[in-house]
């Protein structure tokens, strides 16, 4: 089951470039994924970021299931 991300993930088009947000920070929802790939822990992104909560975290996620959700595969 997704965490619901609307109101948490924020898109600001003079912040970051545009890219989606976490509740209007300067923290990415590519920032959070890339630490998760790098293998960093949720307990370790929130030491690190302690602006941050776990909903935050797994709403980073939830937004990426669903953008993956939507978007299409080309294979060649």
């Amino acid at each position: 089951m997704n965490v619901p991300y609307q109101g948490i993930i924020t898109v600001e088009p003079g912040k970051r470039g545009g890219k989606p947000c976490i509740r209007g920070l300067r923290i990415t929802v590519y920032d959070v994924l890339s630490y998760l790939a790098a293998g960093m822990t949720i307990d370790e992104i929130l030491a690190d970021f302690p602006a941050l909560t776990k909903e935050d975290v797994l709403a980073c996620l939830s937004y990426a299931a669903d953008r993956e959700r939507q978007g299409t595969v080309v294979q060649r």
